[in-house]
């Protein structure tokens, strides 16, 4: 078995208020609901289990590109939205932060009844996942917040992340079952985190000769060697910088959102005419659903979707986030009824940005890209956590 990836994030104080989680779950449902419609549940857990593709979903949610937070926002984000779908969807996820991910092992063993595969044997694999990340690896990392996300299948994702005192940072473990084989020799798909020196990993396929001295004394098998498969490891500074992002992957975006003939193919790939700055935000999107893995190097582009709740690298614009949200429930909506041409649309629009991408090559004016934005944030109802404190004033 190998962990799927690792994350590194700055810990980050602050909250995710109540107007944007509640846009949060009716967003990410949508998502979830468009991509499994499209690959299967099997595709969703795979994407989850990636760092990268994880970090661009929280970033294109409207939370904060690059901190901690993100885990908790969005693993809560979609619990709550796709509970009341898990019996459609085939999805179920359990656990949470603190208090909650103790719930884990009732909730797994719920699921199973209702589904009827192990769920002891779910229990074991959720203990055995957290109990690597944090005792097999000394990283200095301990896991506060377990995420176990289940299929009817029985195909299982974890999401867990740990906190390190000493550095202040955080470190997001990922794990897909498509790829565990063995829970004591390389188990995880990936982890996140800033290098932290020499750490004692005794899941590392080198780690032979120190499991059997372990054997010999606990008269058990170790717990083995976590190798990190794709390793996201974010900055420390907070706002969005221009060498954060692919500008010309962005240029693309800006592109098909803002010069003329390009919006109006966009306009017929979706079936409906929109704004531009709708368009732009469904580019990236669409991106999050169809992109292939190598997309997802710069999450930071995608929070150029919906801004971020700290105004980094703008305020939430509420106006187009509900239209984002609208076309997406409208879409899947027409889908179950046999009506795709919408929803197809979402697919057609991420092949067309990417080949005005590659035939074009447009650059992003960073700086320009920034004042535009917070030009016409007021007119999209621009929001942020610092609007709901008494008597502070809105910055854009």
């Amino acid at each position: 078995m190998k962990r799927s990836g690792i994350a590194d994030l700055p810990l980050h104080g602050g909250r995710v208020p109540p107007w944007l989680a509640e846009r949060m779950t009716r967003l990410g449902t949508a998502i979830t609901e468009a991509l499994v419609g499209d690959y299967g549940s099997s595709a969703f857990l795979s994407r989850l289990s990636d760092p990268f593709w994880f970090q661009a979903l929280g970033a294109v949610m409207g939370m904060d590109w690059h901190s901690s937070g993100i885990t908790t926002a969005v693993m809560g984000a979609l619990k709550r939205g796709l509970a009341p779908r898990a019996g459609e969807l085939g999805i179920y996820i359990c656990g949470g932060r603190g208090r909650f991910s103790r719930n884990t092992p009732q909730e797994l063993r719920s699921i199973a009844e209702d589904c009827g595969f192990d769920g002891e044997a779910l229990v074991r694999t959720s203990r055995l996942t957290a109990r690597i990340d944090n005792n097999a690896i000394a990283d200095g990392f301990q896991i506060y917040l377990h995420s176990f996300v289940v299929t009817r299948n029985g195909e299982w994702a974890v999401v867990q992340q740990g906190l390190n005192d000493r550095s202040g940072m955080a470190r997001r473990y990922h794990w897909h079952s498509a790829s565990v084989r063995d829970f004591v020799a390389e188990p995880h798909t990936g982890i996140v985190g800033e290098n932290q020196g020499t750490v004692v990993n005794l899941v590392d396929a080198r780690a032979k000769p120190a499991q059997a001295a372990l054997l010999d004394i606990a008269r058990e098998n170790p717990e083995t060697t976590l190798e990190a498969a794709r390793h996201l490891r974010l900055p420390d500074h907070h706002e969005v910088r221009a060498q954060n992002i692919d500008l010309k992957r962005l240029g693309a975006v800006l592109a098909v959102a803002y010069e003329r003939d390009l919006r109006h193919f966009a306009d017929l790939l979706l079936m409906e005419k929109l704004g531009p700055r709708t368009l732009q935000s469904l580019a990236l999107v669409a991106e999050v659903v169809h992109g292939t893995p190598s997309r997802f190097a710069d999450p930071a582009r995608f929070s150029f979707a919906h801004g971020g709740k700290d105004r980094h690298p703008f305020a939430v614009p509420l106006k187009t986030y509900d239209e984002s949200v609208n076309f997406l429930r409208a879409s899947l909506d027409a889908a179950k009824v046999g009506d795709k041409e919408k929803i197809d649309g979402l697919r057609r629009l991420e092949r067309f940005v990417r080949a005005v991408e590659t035939a074009l090559k447009p650059q992003a004016d960073f700086v320009e890209v920034l004042a535009h934005e917070r030009a016409i944030s007021r007119s999209l109802d621009g929001r942020s956590v610092f609007d709901d404190l008494p008597g502070q004033l809105s910055l854009f």
